[in-house]
């Protein structure tokens, strides 16, 4: 066997495995490129708004004072006689029965607060800027 004919046919097979190599690759990032895409619209269509939900509820649930209305996850409606750690006595009704829940178990303040007016009209003042 000749040297000549040695090294050409080793540059042969090198660009062969090179070409193959390419498409190989292509195939990898064509696979990727929409699981990524994928992932990303998962993260914002569901992972996003529900932490941003988790928040709001978490909010809700360390402002909660002494006469606000609340609404349970079993649909009981009550004002807060009392806030303790984990727990919050709440009073239902005109026979004034005593209820106590776990804080968690609280879906909804529908009480107003002023601090919650106050901190809205600051954001909304923020984003205008006084020029005089």
């Amino acid at each position: 066997m000749n040297l000549l004919t040695f090294i050409s046919e080793s540059a042969t097979t090198a660009e062969a495995a090179g070409g193959t190599a390419g498409v190989g690759m292509a195939q990898i990032l064509s696979m990727i490129v929409p699981l990524a895409i994928m992932v990303l619209i998962f993260y914002f269509l569901i992972i996003r708004p529900e932490k941003k939900r988790q928040k709001e509820t978490e909010s809700m649930l360390n402002n909660l004072q002494v006469a606000d209305e609340v609404v349970t996850n079993g649909g009981i409606i009550g004002r807060v006689i009392s806030v303790q750690k984990d727990t919050v006595l709440i009073e239902t009704g005109s026979d004034r029965t005593k209820i106590r829940v776990l804080k968690n178990a609280i879906a909804q303040n529908k009480t107003a607060h002023d601090d919650e007016t106050e901190t809205a009209a600051v954001k909304k003042s923020k984003g205008k800027t006084e020029i005089k």
